[in-house]
């Protein structure tokens, strides 16, 4: 890693963490310090599972709990079983928490628009832009892939995800058992594999291959949640499956998708796909596309 672009980095995160206050204990003139405000602000008006706000702010459990403590404290948050499963643990603000985060909210907004009011509209839209790049990066370079028991909950649930997005965007009825298998030991390792990508935790995209000795491997089951679409994560598995079909000896990726999933028939024709003739008999695709591995 070139020593300048280390330095770049490390002298973007001084400036920002002094310009929006986060060395104080008294984050925007409140009596807690930052994470705490964060913490707060997390938990939200409908509460949250402690176990989701533990991956979504890369918090261990220990300094988690302290902070959740801390808020206890306060009178600002409670920590309760879930009514649905008394095993899971679900963080809720008070009444004082709840009055505590609107000011969070509106004093939030006022340091916004504080960094933003010194500028000019171009300045201020060269900003905002650059902000929003560091945002999509940062949050790109947070992804996870790992490979996974295709019978995983976690690639069992993206899997459902991904049938019952064809099942609401399809022309006609979707069946997954009417089409060309992807079943378990199709996608588990030597016979193929089942990649999940995790975002702070949590499951947000799936895909697998299935390997054809001699022949081209197939994609499959090829999925991104909705709300992490736009972050690059659906190439990230497209070029992980690749590389584990050219690992397995396959001469080429062959897939086939819907004609109503325009943006994943744009990202194949982008990631070097062509259009082919049908290569199987699946009855829910409109396209057939192979690539040279």
């Amino acid at each position: 890693m070139p020593d300048a672009a280390v330095d770049q980095v490390r002298s973007f995160n001084r400036a920002v963490t002094q310009r929006v206050g986060a060395l104080s204990d008294r984050f925007l003139a409140l009596d807690r310090p930052l994470g705490e405000a964060r913490v707060l602000w997390e938990i939200g008006s409908d509460g949250c599972e402690v176990r989701a706000l533990r991956n979504r702010l890369e918090l261990d459990s220990g300094q988690l709990s302290r902070v959740l403590r801390s808020l206890e404290a306060a009178g600002l948050a409670r920590v309760e079983p879930s009514a649905a499963d008394r095993r899971v643990r679900v963080a809720r603000l008070t009444a004082a928490g709840l009055a505590e985060r609107a000011v969070l909210d509106e004093r939030s907004d006022e340091l916004a628009e504080s960094l933003l009011a010194p500028l000019d509209a171009d300045r201020r839209e060269r900003l905002v832009d650059a902000m929003r790049t560091v945002e999509r990066l940062l949050t790109f370079g947070a992804v996870e892939i790992r490979s996974m028991d295709p019978n995983h909950p976690d690639a069992r649930m993206c899997v459902r995800a991904y049938f019952d997005e064809l099942a609401r965007r399809g022309d006609r009825p979707f069946d997954p058992t009417a089409g060309v298998s992807a079943e378990p030991h199709e996608l588990t390792p030597p016979a193929g594999c089942m990649l999940v990508a995790y975002l702070h935790g949590e499951p947000v995209g799936c895909g697998g291959v299935k390997h054809r000795p001699g022949e081209p491997s197939e994609l499959k089951r090829l999925w991104v949640s909705p709300g992490a679409r736009g972050l690059g994560i659906g190439r990230r598995l497209l070029a992980e499956l690749e590389a584990h079909a050219a690992a397995s000896g396959a001469p080429s990726a062959r897939l086939d998708t819907h004609g109503t999933l325009a943006e994943a028939i744009a990202l194949y024709r982008s990631a070097g796909y062509r259009e082919v003739s049908r290569f199987n008999d699946e009855p829910f695709a409109d396209y057939w596309f192979e690539k040279p591995l």
